[in-house]
């Protein structure tokens, strides 16, 4: 069983050794690009090491699992052209970097190549990962599109947003653990419990990425700290403040959202202050703590050895305990 630090040196490298030769190169020079400013790899790694429970030769999953990496990115260039954010993994978006018609067009070329590279699975699995595949990227469609449609809400509803996030983060990780399990070699019922095993690992990971926004560090978050909060975005930190929040802080926070003239770091930290009055940050981690045992749960039930599975169990732990 390769460790997860093997796992991703095996990502990277064969992420390094793509070669976009295509013309024109204005078109694949932003996915060299967002391909080049790293990330943790989590999914395509994910995908390898649930492939690596029942296979050694992990090799057979490596193409579609870099496929799944790419779309990933493909959907964090269109994610950031949509919220116009100015940074990704500390460097500038593809959209400031180039312009917003690049990041479209270049984002399509990079949901046809992952396409491209899922196809090149083992032909008596392919109908199968695609069928996962294309139904994920669906979700992850109308996850997006919740996120938008909240945006203009002032009513959204802990239980949709809890739908939202796994439909926009949660079912990528399910997918890739199911589709790494069952190029591997898994039974039907071991691939659908690591699905569902990646579905709370993903919600958990969501929730993480949230509390992170108000309270990371941006050297190692990647991004602007404070994002969510000065666009108004209906996080779970949010729904829990107004969800604790007296009427005299309710009618606050609104005052703070509604005004245009408050400064960014004075909004963040008006926010940020409410949040730590009402305890949002200590509900956020119960709330992970909860998808993290729920994910364990099901990983009690595969048909493996103990053995084999705690390289796994000791993966998901480091990926829910990020400190930043």
């Amino acid at each position: 069983m390769y460790s997860f630090e093997q796992i991703l040196q095996f990502v990277e490298s064969h992420i390094e050794q793509i070669q976009f030769d295509r013309r024109p190169q204005s078109l694949y020079l932003p996915l060299k690009y967002i391909l080049s400013l790293g990330g943790k790899r989590i999914r395509p790694a994910l995908m390898l090491m649930a492939c690596n429970l029942y296979s050694e030769a992990v090799e057979k999953a490596l193409q579609p699992a870099i496929g799944m990496e790419i779309f990933h990115n493909f959907t964090l260039l269109h994610d950031d052209l949509m919220d116009d954010a100015d940074k990704r993994r500390n460097q500038q978006a593809v959209h400031k970097k180039w312009n917003a018609n690049t990041a479209i067009l270049s984002g399509d070329a990079m949901l046809i190549l992952a396409y491209q590279f899922i196809g090149d699975t083992e032909s008596s699995l392919l109908k199968g990962i695609l069928s996962i595949f294309t139904e994920t990227a669906l979700k992850i469609c109308e996850g997006q599109q919740y996120d938008m449609d909240f945006e203009q809400r002032l009513d959204v509803s802990e239980e949709e947003y809890i739908e939202m996030i796994r439909l926009k983060t949660a079912v990528l990780i399910a997918c890739c653990l199911k589709s790494g399990a069952l190029i591997g070699g898994a039974s039907s019922e071991d691939a659908n419990k690591l699905y569902k095993c990646g579905i709370y690992t993903g919600l958990a990971f969501q929730l993480q990425d949230d509390l992170l926004d108000t309270f990371g560090d941006p050297q190692t978050f990647g991004k602007n700290i404070g994002g969510d909060i000065l666009c108004n975005k209906k996080t779970f930190l949010h729904l829990q403040m107004m969800k604790g929040a007296s009427d005299v802080q309710k009618g606050l926070i609104r005052t703070i959202q509604a005004d245009r003239n408050c400064r960014p770091k004075e909004k963040i930290a008006a926010i940020k202050s409410i949040y730590e009055s009402l305890g949002v940050r200590e509900i956020t981690n119960d709330r992970i703590l909860h998808y993290y045992n729920r994910a364990m749960q099901e990983l009690t039930g595969l048909q493996l050895p103990a053995e084999r599975l705690q390289i796994f169990y000791e993966t998901i732990d480091m990926l829910l305990g990020r400190k930043s």
